[in-house]
């Protein structure tokens, strides 16, 4: 009697007998919804769910992608759609495009077309020597300097008055008439070495100056043959500038204009002469439209040699190299030009 009681209590507060005989069986086979169960029986008021007051409406399409992304496939489509929700339209955020490379106005070919190659005599074996013709022309090396770029003027400055402030201003004076007198030095040591090596030997042992500069290029020189031109004066015909050409013989078996530099500091990379390419394009478009030369010249090279006798940089110019940089003294060229 007392059992029956019991059990018609629980009845009436659970509403069911049925589960009360099925809790036994939940335990084993699914003990979470045993355990749900008795929490909803002993727990006590379930407290406010704070996301329960977020607009769900609102976020309904979040909710969804996070939810489902096992399942959804992302397309270019939405990819786009994304990326504009994001960061705006696409168009807005492209990459700047690259200017076009920069073409002369007034543009003359590299190689000569017109200008007929003579057969190589067999008494040409003195190289050519032109003087430079005093002219109203201006030089290749006057054309540069007075179109170097801001860059370069400001950085050219900052090394003078760096200079200045550590040798005196008549310091740096007697410093840039020695570097000059050294490069003519070194010229005339090698162009006695390209007509005659016993007086080069001689003048070697003597001068001191250069004794560095010419083991520098020691290395060089082995590869160097068929000396065409030394120090030799050429101008364009058509665009109208002249210049002194160091060298133009062969190196490796490719006939080419050499720029002979002396340098301080190691220079490995052709970027490391600035304006030297230019200067040796310019000479080679000179000689092709110079009459007074019987041959035309595709390559350059330009050598930097060092006063403690380390060996020298030799920077190879090819064919296409050379056109590069003809197309930018040309620019150059018209700049200046324009100036004056």
């Amino acid at each position: 009697l007392v059992r029956m009681q019991f059990l018609q209590i629980l009845s009436r507060k659970l509403g069911s007998l049925e589960m009360l005989f099925q809790i036994p069986f939940c335990q084993k086979q699914f003990p979470y919804t045993c355990l749900s169960t008795s929490a909803s029986v002993y727990s006590k008021k379930k407290k406010r769910n704070s996301y329960e007051q977020v607009d769900q409406e609102k976020y309904k399409n979040l909710v969804h992608s996070v939810t489902s992304y096992k399942t959804s496939a992302q397309t270019p489509e939405t990819i786009l759609e994304e990326d504009n929700l994001l960061y705006g339209p696409p168009a807005k955020h492209r990459p700047p495009i690259k200017a076009a490379t920069k073409t002369p106005k007034n543009w003359v070919p590299l190689i000569n077309p017109s200008k007929r190659i003579l057969p190589v005599s067999n008494h040409s074996n003195v190289p050519m020597k032109i003087g430079l013709q005093r002219t109203k022309m201006p030089s290749v090396t006057h054309i540069l300097q007075q179109t170097l770029s801001p860059q370069q003027v400001f950085y050219l400055e900052r090394w003078k008055q760096k200079m200045i402030e550590e040798l005196g201003k008549e310091g740096f004076e007697e410093y840039t008439k020695n570097l000059f007198l050294q490069g003519e030095l070194f010229h005339s040591a090698l162009e006695s070495i390209f007509l005659s090596e016993e007086m080069a030997a001689r003048k070697q042992g003597e001068d001191d100056v250069v004794s560095g500069y010419l083991s520098s290029v020691e290395h060089v020189l082995e590869d160097i043959s068929e000396v065409k031109a030394l120090e030799s004066g050429v101008h364009h015909e058509t665009l109208q500038y002249l210049g002194l050409v160091d060298c133009v013989a062969k190196y490796r078996g490719q006939l080419c204009v050499i720029d002979w530099k002396t340098s301080e500091k190691p220079k490995p990379f052709l970027q490391n002469t600035y304006d030297n390419p230019l200067q040796v394009a310019a000479y080679i478009g000179a000689i092709n439209h110079d009459a007074n030369y019987d041959f035309q010249v595709r390559c350059g090279l330009i050598v930097v040699a060092y006063k403690n006798g380390s060996p020298a940089h030799p920077h190879f110019m090819d064919p296409d190299l050379c056109s590069q940089y003809w197309n930018k003294w040309l620019l150059r060229l018209e700049e200046y030009m324009d100036k004056n």
